[in-house]
């Protein structure tokens, strides 16, 4: 029997209300990003739906935004390549939205979405879009890769439709659940590398290989370090819901990358060739995940982030 497709598991999803998860900071952050890596564990298309979609409702919440009608499944399309922005103006109480937004995922299965652009003066801006409307077309370009297909991440064009501002101009990256959100995906990755763990110890269950066995312990070993990572984000961001977090999701997000390649790494050496060609459940885990992962921003994030340490104040970087 074929597993239902991400459009369809995502629309069941919002029917059995599982996407009303904890706000981020709001006292129960790790749980809401174990029911993420729950459902990336699963299925990362799916997830990346899901992400998308609970992210939505919690920018929604933050920013005061528009109603969420019931049933509405939502997407975040924020991404900014410089050959696709989205321009923004007023007209009357909305606004009129034209260009080509590009990495839109789910673009087909969601009835709405979260879209960034820019306005007249050139400040970054968010807008709340239905897309059941004239103006917006979902093409099928964009998205050529094999992992992750099931996201269906494709370009999206918006000629005079219209959407309802969210927040101030600026609003969406200067709020505290960006960063926050941004640990979020990080839990994602860490449910798919979760997945293909579990598929790796339980194929090696009766093995008496020694370098299969140090494949797995290598394996337990940058799980739990991610798994501590995570563990202490979302106990500090509960802790200080309005703080800054920058530092904290760079580390995090870098972090847990770092666990997940070293999972991929090891898994595949572990088994050889076998499962990546006759397990359908582990190829493609093992196809989505590399791909999921760039959305790190790599050796820029690393950058970034040590340039926030060596500027940090004097106090310990890293107390015990």
């Amino acid at each position: 029997m074929s597993m239902p497709s991400p459009a369809a598991s995502l629309k069941q999803l919002v029917a059995t209300g599982r996407d009303r998860l904890p706000l981020p900071g709001g006292g129960q952050t790790l749980d809401r990003w174990r029911q993420l890596a729950a459902v990336a564990a699963q299925d990362l298309s799916l997830v990346k739906l899901f992400e998308g979609h609970t992210d939505a409702l919690a920018i929604l919440a933050e920013l005061q935004g528009p109603p969420v009608p019931d049933g509405s499944r939502w997407g975040t399309w924020c991404a900014e390549p410089p050959n696709a922005r989205l321009e923004f103006r007023p007209q009357g109480d909305t606004l009129r939205i034209d260009g080509t937004k590009a990495w839109c995922s789910g673009a087909a299965a969601v009835t709405h979405a979260l879209v960034s652009g820019w306005d007249a003066q050139g400040l970054p801006c968010l807008a709340a879009v239905a897309l059941d409307q004239p103006g917006v077309t979902v093409t099928d370009g964009g998205w050529c890769a094999v992992g992750m297909a099931g996201s269906a991440s494709v370009d999206v064009r918006f000629e005079g439709a219209t959407g309802s501002a969210v927040g101030a101009p600026g609003d969406y990256t200067a709020r505290a659940g960006f960063w926050q959100g941004g640990i979020g995906v990080a839990a994602c990755w860490f449910g798919g590398a979760q997945a293909l763990a579990d598929m790796t110890r339980q194929r090696l269950k009766t093995s008496q290989d020694p370098h299969a066995q140090a494949h797995l312990g290598a394996i337990d070993v940058a799980l739990s370090g991610a798994a501590a990572l995570l563990r202490e984000a979302a106990a500090a961001i509960d802790a200080a819901p309005r703080a800054p977090a920058q530092v904290l999701a760079m580390r995090t997000r870098l972090g847990v990358e770092s666990a997940c390649e070293a999972v991929l790494r090891h898994a595949t050496r572990a088994l050889g060739a076998a499962p990546l060609c006759r397990d359908e459940a582990f190829a493609r885990m093992a196809a989505d995940l590399p791909v999921y992962l760039r959305q790190s921003h790599a050796e820029r994030d690393l950058a970034g982030l040590g340039r926030e340490i060596a500027q940090a104040a004097a106090t310990p970087a890293w107390p015990l």
